[in-house]
């Protein structure tokens, strides 16, 4: 279980230009609490040996020096499993916390390969309760498998490739899906940050020119149409592209149930979001309760957009974010007792659900009928 005390809010006086907030559906707000104080310490002399607390449901404050709040509340659900009664050290107590959270937190989500995930458990204090962050670890694209395997020599050296509308198909329903649970995004997300970046907030190539011209010195001549939006635009390979898809009844019987478990797995895990949950994401909670990422970029840490198509319009938007960090918070829930942590536990099977869904779809071989796995 990493662990995080609040910290004050830092002077953002001197931080670099963000990048704009990405489009996807699961970036969403909520008004800004009051500014969180720093969680006070304990005394040194709170883990002098001899002294102890007990595993019980309350988490007794005995002496002079209390566990912290974040280790009280996964200390009532660390007791709820069955081991209230046992004495520990102050330093035994916190590190048994710890384990039994890592450990469960990893039984669910050890399953996952399509990115690293990791959860934060963060202190509180009279003004906020404890939180737990679900982080994402991962940079870079999404792999695709046999969705992207399209290369001219792929029929010899890879094996068959999947006809396009598959292909595309599959791909329309990651890409309607994984970015309202997971910080990815998509290709609309990339042109809006290349507008910004490129453009001054232009999208059609006549009003692009002008500010290439205007704002950055650039003569008309020297202007390199292959990177204007239209341009850009038309480097998506085929099974990027919406129209490609073909319908759900022109699909395999074992592609067609894989697309829709996948829809009907994100359904389910925003039908169930809530505060309470894993999944939940509000970017004014995540800055207040980790004020370092208000200096971050607002860019996903993962893709997608074809790397090998884009690489250098991704390594241009995502330069700022590279050299200062992702908006790479997945959820974030206050926790306050066991209850809380168990409701966070069940939100986060709902999701890695979603992910194994995801992956099978990704993994099947549409050609042969079987998995790659």
């Amino acid at each position: 279980m990493a662990t995080r005390p609040l910290l004050p809010n830092q002077s953002s006086a001197t931080a670099s230009k963000r990048f704009t907030r990405p489009s996807s559906p699961r970036r969403t707000t909520c008004a800004s609490p009051s500014r969180l104080r720093p969680a006070s310490g304990s005394r040194p002399s709170g883990d002098l040996a001899g002294r102890s607390v007990a595993l019980a449901a309350t988490i007794p404050a005995i002496f002079d020096a209390p566990l912290e709040p974040h280790y009280r509340a996964i200390g009532q659900w660390v007791a709820a499993q069955g081991e209230a009664g046992q004495c520990f050290t102050r330093h035994e107590a916190r590190k048994h916390i710890e384990r039994t959270f890592d450990r469960a937190v990893l039984d669910i989500v050890g399953c996952v390969d399509m990115l690293d995930l990791r959860a934060i458990v963060i202190n509180g204090n009279d003004d906020h309760p404890p939180a737990i962050a679900l982080i994402c670890d991962s940079v870079g694209q999404v792999e695709l498998g046999w969705i992207e395997k399209c290369n001219v020599l792929s029929q010899t050296m890879l094996g068959p490739v999947a006809p396009l509308g598959w292909r595309a198909a599959a791909y329309k329903a990651l890409t309607e899906t994984i970015p309202s649970v997971l910080p990815v995004f998509g290709f609309e997300d990339l042109m809006e940050e290349l507008s910004a970046y490129y453009w001054d907030g232009e999208t059609e190539d006549r009003e692009a020119i002008a500010s290439l011209m205007q704002w950055q010195g650039h003569a008309l001549e020297d202007i390199d149409e292959e990177m204007l939006p239209s341009a850009i635009r038309g480097r998506r390979p085929e099974w990027m592209l919406t129209e490609n898809a073909a319908p759900l009844s022109k699909l395999p019987k074992g592609l067609r149930s894989r697309i829709r478990a996948v829809r009907s797995a994100a359904d389910t895990v925003i039908a169930q979001r809530s505060a309470a949950g894993a999944w939940n994401y509000e970017s004014d909670l995540a800055i207040e309760c980790l004020p370092e990422y208000e200096e971050r970029a607002f860019l996903a840490p993962m893709t997608l957009v074809c790397a090998e198509a884009f690489a250098r319009e991704l390594d241009d938007v995502g330069r700022h974010g590279m050299e200062i960090g992702f908006m790479d918070v997945v959820g974030m829930a206050t926790v306050t007792d066991a209850a809380d942590i168990d409701a966070w536990f069940q939100s986060l099977k709902v999701g890695v659900e979603f992910m194994r869904a995801a992956q099978d779809l990704i993994a099947i071989d549409p050609t042969s009928g079987k998995d790659r796995r």
